[in-house]
């Protein structure tokens, strides 16, 4: 047996999003979002399931921090909903909305758990969305106010900041194939989209600063690593064209200052509008990033994604690669000049069920788990600076298109009774956390 051993001071912890968990999306003066209009547009989620009620944790925030505090979590991290403290994204302020976090994130504190808060994770205003939402550049100014109300009302208890979470997601599967709210498909404005979002970054970066200069802020992005099907020549420079016209889209900007040339002859007329200091704007200098890592994409010659035979496929259909992770780690290390690294999400769906004795066992999960943790480890003794993991997710949720279909938890959710079952994943977490270790 082989134990790797994590630093003392490593952040294990959990993460969810706002509309996948909290449910209460019309009450107490919360205004309507993107997913909310996109949910009820009929087709557009599978099964026709809405993040209306999802695990209704607007209501049972107590009890899920209580769950955390029994799985030992040192750390939580979550994503405050734009339109429940502004239903209108701009102007107006809801204090019921923002009375909410206050207590969750009060609640979290008294039970030692370290808040990590996520400005943006895909719930737009849908009143900004009716002004051309991240198309317009106004919006960027909007979330820098948003971003300023949040840091003066929670600054004080919470140090981590991200502004966006996969910036990635909303451009290709909201604004290219349209699986994800707003529904649109469409290549040049895809890409001014991704630029709005790195301008609003930086804005939201230079906010934080402004208010709270000693904040851990950042910006959360989702990488998969890109590879060859085999060692020929031309499946080589498939997987790294693919690398460098999609995965480099924020890196490069972040941490070069400029778009990466792929992306220039791939676009060609349909680049974004860039304004004269928008580079300096967005590569400014952040505390962390958070890195989300999932699965890898395998690349033949003809530019296709390849399925692997022997290889292990999860409920979303992506393959289990943990090893991937190492060398994407070691990778975007060695090219960029990054900032300490959280793995802010990490996990994996499989058909999970209520056993006869009351339990969930999830073998697959914590076989997952444990490759990831280790390959992770791996990357640190190689040389790159990790200091937390946050396994996705707390509990079963809304899984965005797939609605309800998909289960990630460490925790079972019977959405018809809200009762949370922590899974044997969930029970193997906080034994890893309490001895910050894992076993092979």
């Amino acid at each position: 047996m082989t134990t790797y051993k994590f630093p003392h001071n490593f952040l294990w912890g959990a993460a969810t999003a706002a509309y996948q968990v909290e449910g209460a999306w019309n009450e107490d003066g919360r205004g309507e979002s993107i997913w909310d209009r996109f949910s009820h547009t009929p087709g557009k989620v599978s099964n026709g399931d809405t993040g209306d009620i999802a695990c209704d944790h607007y209501h049972r925030y107590e009890e899920d921090i209580a769950l955390m505090h029994q799985l030992g979590l040192k750390a939580y991290r979550f994503s405050t909903a734009w339109s429940r403290v502004l239903p209108n994204g701009r102007g107006r302020i809801n204090p019921k909305g923002l009375d909410f976090y206050d207590r969750l994130v009060d609640r979290l504190c008294a039970a030692n758990i370290e808040p990590l808060l996520t400005l943006y994770h895909w719930d737009l205003p849908q009143a900004l969305q009716d002004e051309g939402g991240w198309e317009n550049r106004n919006t960027a100014y909007a979330f820098a106010d948003y971003t300023a109300l949040m840091v003066k009302r929670l600054g004080d208890r919470v140090k981590f900041w991200t502004t966006f979470n996969e910036p990635s997601v909303i451009t290709y599967i909201g604004f290219l194939t349209g699986e994800h709210a707003p529904g649109i498909k469409d290549q040049r404005r895809a890409y001014q989209v991704a630029h709005h979002l790195l301008v609003a970054h930086g804005m939201g970066m230079q906010t934080i600063r402004a208010i709270k200069p000693d904040a851990n802020a950042g910006i959360v992005l989702n990488l998969w690593m890109s590879e060859p099907a085999s060692d020929s020549a031309e499946d080589l420079v498939a997987a790294t064209k693919f690398w460098d016209e999609n995965e480099t889209l924020f890196l490069d900007p972040l941490f070069k200052g400029h778009y990466p040339p792929a992306v220039y002859d791939m676009l060609g007329k349909n680049m974004p509008n860039i304004q004269d200091g928008d580079m300096a704007l967005i590569a400014q200098k952040m505390d962390y990033v958070g890195i989300n890592y999932y699965s890898r994409n395998v690349l033949s010659a003809k530019g296709k994604l390849e399925k692997i035979e022997g290889s292990e496929y999860t409920e979303m259909g992506w393959e289990v690669c943990a090893p991937a992770l190492r060398r994407m780690l070691v990778k975007i290390n060695s090219e960029y000049n990054l900032p300490p690294i959280y793995i802010t999400e990490n996990g994996v769906a499989f058909k999970d069920e209520v056993s006869a004795d009351g339990k969930v066992h999830d073998p697959r999960r914590i076989d997952y788990l444990k490759q990831h943790f280790i390959q992770t480890r791996l990357a640190m003794l190689d040389g790159v600076d990790v200091r937390g993991y946050m396994v996705w997710s707390l509990m079963d949720n809304f899984e965005w298109g797939h609605g309800f279909s998909k289960c990630f938890g460490l925790t079972y959710t019977d959405y018809a009774t809200q009762k949370r079952i922590v899974k044997d994943s969930g029970e193997w977490y906080a034994n890893v956390i309490r001895k910050n270790e894992v076993v092979e």
